[in-house]
């Protein structure tokens, strides 16, 4: 169809993508009117999965389409920079692609050309579905003309090939393909010319994936082969019904290869278990495996709807801060900030705060104040917003009752980036002081403590923190790269050092690493938190990790999350691992109070 270049629109100062279309498609009039009638079509999905398609325009008898810029790789580059992707990730974009199909079918759009090339993932590790461009509406006839075949070979569902009248169900098909791909590292169908691939979609049946790749599951087979059945009656109706199988799917696969989505389901709540069964003693695994059949079986935390009521504590849900900076381009410094004051309150006794994970599950929806209080067991909300522009940030936050909706306090913060950590400090005071009243010395020096005076080391953290959030593999790598950045910036960052370890404990973990590489590598970045500061909660979880998982010291691990409870007993982390220790010591009582704790 043409060239993509990117560009920067000198109006709004912004970086594009602009596609150059062939002069040899552009001469034609009516493909013109076609793809401009389409693109009003396409420019209407908003969606985070989705690449925002802005214009048609002409310039001096050449035709362009702009939109959207992904910075990022696409699928395709990654599939052959790996030969196939992990099952969880391959899972994990699928999930993805089938929210942003979902939003494009539910406007009537169909994309038509859907491939693993149009398909990126962006820096912060989220698909981006490109190029709705030929899309095409559900509910228009005869835009593109009887008989046309559009697509691309590889990826074309078989009432393409013949050119016949498309819907949602054909994009369903090219899902199959492109997850046929992602878990053999090959498309289904190959041929010397695009007919001879054409005719294979339509008369060939698919070899099975598990003959090219003994490791995929039966289930997530047998969807990939019903995504590419030739009568589209037969496929599944809608994306929302291939997710949900994927959803069903990955859940039947071992957490230690589960990749945790940033946008958890808020009525799933999960009980992680993360370390090396193929480390354990065969007493500890049989007891792993009873507590986790009895977790599955059971579902404890399903049997309410909510947590009850702490009597006597003041409660707060930190949401995270919204990005409305120009370029969208602050998601790391947004969560970093969020997660940063959450941090700091948990330090504050009788003051209940839901954990990241638990104020991360609404991020990216439409946020009902009721529900949340109701979801989080929480009496108020705290919401915001962070601008950046150059070295300036505006900052805005609301405190929220959730009863009645009220605004308990509300303040804008317009100050220079190095102003931060008072801006941190004067918002945490602001809601102890609103929930609690007065606060004793002790307790204003460790919610208004500071690990580092330098705000360049602390963007770095935050961006390591970022990464290692993702839970992959190229996520921990990136960690490691921000949090020694960091540290050369400030040597006795001891937040740093923690994430350094976390980062190192999961690459082992994972099997990313060989254990006796990552491991010892994690425990010298957790003593070495400690020797700066030995009441970092953070380092001696981390610590307890590397001595459950890999030196099966579970006495010395149970020490150590005690200690870190102890310390900090808000931190999620620290409860979540310690359920872990205490299922393997078989206190499993103990261990599902653990996983059910409030604050995780």
């Amino acid at each position: 169809m043409g060239r993509v270049y990117r560009v920067e629109d000198t109006k709004l100062k912004q970086e594009i993508a602009l596609k150059l279309i062939k002069p040899e498609i552009a001469k034609d009039k009516k493909t013109i009117e076609r793809f401009r009638n389409e693109l009003k079509l396409a420019r209407e999905i908003a969606h985070r999965n989705v690449c925002r398609m802005y214009d048609l325009n002409e310039e001096k008898s050449a035709h362009y389409i702009t939109m959207e810029y992904v910075r990022g790789e696409d699928l395709r580059s990654s599939i052959r920079r790996f030969g196939h992707l992990p099952i969880e990730k391959s899972i994990f974009i699928a999930k993805q692609i089938c929210e942003g199909l979902a939003e494009a079918h539910r406007l009537g759009v169909v994309h038509r050309d859907l491939k693993s090339n149009n398909i990126m993932i962006d820096k912060d590790g989220n698909v981006r579905i490109m190029d709705f461009g030929i899309a095409r509406s559900l509910e228009a006839k005869g835009i593109t003309g009887a008989g046309v075949m559009i697509g691309t070979p590889e990826y074309m569902s078989p009432e393409q090939v013949e050119g016949k009248e498309v819907n949602q169900r054909s994009d369903i098909y090219s899902l199959g393909v492109i997850l046929y791909e992602m878990v053999t590292g090959r498309v289904p169908f190959e041929g010397d010319s695009p007919l001879s691939i054409a005719v294979k979609h339509k008369t060939e049946s698919p070899p099975d994936p598990k003959d090219l790749n003994t490791q995929i599951p039966d289930d997530l087979s047998g969807l990939i082969l019903r995504c590419l059945e030739k009568d589209k009656e037969i496929r599944y109706q809608s994306a929302g019904e291939v997710r949900s199988e994927l959803e069903n799917i990955e859940k039947g696969i071992p957490t230690t290869e589960r990749i945790v989505s940033k946008r958890k389901q808020i009525t799933s709540k999960e009980i992680t278990v993360t370390f090396g069964m193929r480390r354990l003693p065969v007493p500890a695994l049989v007891f792993m495996i009873l507590i986790i059949t009895v977790l599955i079986l059971w579902h404890p935390w399903s049997q309410k709807e909510t947590i009850p009521a702490l009597a006597g504590k003041s409660s707060i849900a930190v949401l995270p801060f919204e990005d409305l900076s120009p370029q969208k381009n602050q998601g790391f410094l947004c969560e970093g900030f969020t997660e940063s004051l959450i941090n700091a309150l948990t330090k504050v006794e009788d003051l209940r705060v839901p954990a990241r994970t638990s104020s991360f599950s609404f991020e990216g929806k439409e946020q009902d104040i009721h529900e949340i209080g109701e979801k989080l067991n929480v009496k108020t909300v705290l919401r915001g917003s962070l601008q950046k522009s150059e070295n300036r940030l505006r900052i805005t936050a609301q405190l929220i009752d959730v009863v009645d909706e009220s605004i308990l306090w509300s303040e804008q913060y317009n100050r220079e980036l190095e102003d931060v950590f008072k801006i941190q400090d004067e918002i945490s005071l602001a809601i102890v002081d609103k929930l609690k009243g007065e606060l004793l010395r002790e307790e204003r020096s460790k919610l208004t403590k500071r690990y580092t005076e330098s705000i360049e080391a602390y963007n770095l953290y935050l961006k390591g923190r970022f990464f290692w959030n993702q839970r992959t593999i190229d996520g921990f790598k990136k960690g490691i790269e921000y949090f020694e950045q960091s540290i050369k910036k400030d040597p006795s960052y001891a937040l740093a050092y923690s994430g350094l370890a976390d980062c190192y404990n999961m690459l082992g973990e994972y099997d990313y690493l060989p254990p006796k590489e990552a491991y010892p590598k994690a425990k010298e970045a957790a003593q070495k938190a400690l020797s700066i500061d030995s009441t970092l909660a953070q380092a001696h979880t981390s610590l307890a990790y590397v001595l459950l998982a890999y030196e099966l010291d579970l006495n010395g691990a149970k020490k150590k999350y005690e200690r870190a409870i102890q310390l900090n007993p808000n931190y999620g982390s620290a409860h979540q691992w310690y359920a872990n220790c205490l299922s393997v010591l078989g206190r499993h009582d103990e261990a599902i109070a653990e996983a059910n704790n409030p604050e995780n």
